[in-house]
């Protein structure tokens, strides 16, 4: 049986050219990183995302591929790379690659070469058409309002090529097993270096079919055939899956054969709601709606990605919640379905509110991914083009840039935050390392927290009744003793009447969050603090 270390992994999510520049041109770069990755081992992460570093002309943030086995020239050194796992192993952070296979750029020679001669062997890496058929329901451009159609017409090919996201980015043809051979190649090449696996991009839309008689491959045949390679290769390696579909679909592909992680993304909908509404209810309905993981499979929890917020899963009137909280001004707002904020400012920067919102999440079934900048409180730029307005630089310190980079400004990859509560002269590393209670700080209690309580990544919770619709409690019960934790979303004091479910006189001992009463005749009676939270362990 391989060792299922994702079901407890916590992961750090980077993007190398917005964490720190080793060499002073105003770019991330691999040097920069392994310079910090004594930090992030201190965080108590045990799992590095790495974003894409891969060539590519860099107008989708590196999701658009030129070469698969390669490190682009800005970010260093194949040897830096390769010095990157090797330091990250010895302190014990296991390294996932972004696999980028549902499409390439238009300037790989996969694509050059199916353009230039339709009897190419690589015409049909690609989907060609001289009579584009409409989008089908639901499978339309993925950015409304930046792409009009999944069909752009190649004056060189003479023909049409189908793309999901922008028309830069031709979707591959995963129904031809000449692609798959080449997707076997490159998860072969970055395995030998040591990676422990990939985070699947677009996971499922690689088993979309725009030409033919169905518009889905029902069997999921490129996620099997990927995971049966994959784990045949590696037993233990983790392949975490971008996949956001309704809780009735979800279930397709979580059964231990194609992936056996998925990033969380109905939670995520309900999550923010839960913020934005300071009610308890969407979450345990959104945990109620979820399929069964398999034995091997894990669910990847995170309250904000690198993408915008997306909450097509929500309601109208949920959304218009959201949006009133979170985004109440246009340019907050994206793609008619998303917010295109960091969290803090969304909590208006509210220290308790924030430890409250990561504790929810360090807490519920699954493993917790956030992203660089998350467990300081980063906030956004909404003046940068599109989802860049939440990549802005890592705030290191009060110095120059945020401590990102030494280069002059004009140089720098993206301006650091520079202005208001959020700048990096208030909110940075060495900043909240001096302070006991900062967010920081209290990132790394989560995640020895989190590490020391498995039962969290069995997934087998509970939900108590709290007698407040603010406060959620629940519970994993292995045996003789249980984990109760609690949170009360709202920003008003909470009384909270709970039946602990134990018959005999209970103990118990604090974990996080402070102090409670002893429970009388099984039930535990105390008030919760605005945004307040408890992890406590109960004896019978």
């Amino acid at each position: 049986m391989p060792e299922l270390w994702w079901k407890d992994a916590i992961i750090y999510g980077i993007d190398v050219e917005r964490f720190h520049d080793g060499n002073g041109d105003g770019i991330g770069d691999f040097q920069g990183l392994i310079s910090k990755l004594d930090y992030i081992a201190d965080l108590g992460v045990t799992c590095v995302w790495l974003l894409p570093f891969y060539p590519s002309n860099n107008r989708d943030n590196g999701y658009d591929i030129t070469d698969y086995f390669r490190v682009h020239t800005r970010y260093g050194t194949f040897e830096d790379f390769l010095a990157f796992v090797r330091r990250a192993g010895e302190l014990g952070l296991r390294v996932i690659l972004d696999l980028v296979v549902h499409h390439t750029s238009d300037h790989h020679p996969w694509f050059q070469a199916a353009r230039h001669d339709p009897k190419s062997p690589y015409r049909d890496f690609y989907y060609w058409t001289d009579h584009p058929p409409p989008a089908r329901p639901g499978k339309g451009p993925m950015f409304p309002g930046e792409e009009k159609s999944v069909w752009t017409y190649d004056e060189l090919a003479g023909a049409y090529y189908h793309h999901r996201f922008y028309r830069f980015q031709p979707g591959l043809n995963h129904s031809n097993p000449k692609v798959l051979a080449q997707i076997e190649e490159v998860v072969d090449y970055w395995l030998s270096f040591g990676v422990s696996g990939f985070r699947v991009d677009a996971a499922s839309h690689m088993v979309e079919r725009p030409i033919g008689p169905e518009p889905v491959d029902k069997s999921h045949a490129v996620l099997r055939h990927l995971y049966h390679h994959t784990v045949t290769r590696k037993p233990d390696v983790l392949l975490m899956g971008e996949v956001d579909e309704t809780p009735e679909r979800l279930k397709d592909y979580f059964d231990g054969e194609q992936l056996n992680m998925m990033f969380n993304f109905l939670l995520n909908n309900y999550l923010i709601l839960a913020l934005a509404s300071e009610k308890a209810e969407p979450v345990r309905r959104a945990i109620d709606m979820l399929p069964p993981v398999p034995l091997s499979g894990q669910w990847a929890n995170f309250l904000r990605n690198l993408d915008e917020a997306d909450l097509e899963r929500l309601a109208p009137e949920e959304m218009e919640v959201v949006n009133k909280a979170f985004a109440p001004k246009p340019e907050m707002r994206i793609f008619g379905r998303g917010i295109r904020r960091r969290l803090a400012p969304m909590l208006q920067g509210n220290k308790q509110r924030l430890k409250m919102a990561y504790s929810l999440l360090f807490s519920l079934p699954g493993s917790p991914v956030i992203v660089y900048g998350d467990e300081i409180g980063m906030g956004e730029d909404l003046s940068q083009h599109g989802r860049n307005s939440v990549r802005t630089p890592m705030q290191w310190s009060a110095a120059k840039n945020g401590g990102f980079s030494s280069a002059p400004n004009n140089r720098i990859i993206q301006p650091a935050v520079e202005d208001g509560p959020f700048s990096y002269k208030s909110v940075n590393v060495e900043l909240q390392q001096s302070r006991p209670d900062s967010l920081l700080n209290f990132i790394k209690q989560l995640a020895a927290a989190r590490l020391a309580h498995k039962e969290i990544g069995t997934g087998f919770v509970e939900f108590l009744e709290s007698s407040s619709e603010q406060v959620l409690v629940h519970r994993y019960p292995p045996g003789e003793t249980a984990l109760v934790i609690m949170h009360n979303l709202s920003g008003k004091e909470a009384p909270v009447d709970i039946k602990l479910g134990i018959s005999a006189q209970p103990r118990h001992e604090p974990i996080l969050g402070g102090d409670i009463p002893d429970p009388v005749e099984g039930r535990l009676h105390l008030k919760l603090e605005p945004y307040g939270f408890r992890w406590i362990r109960v004896h019978r």
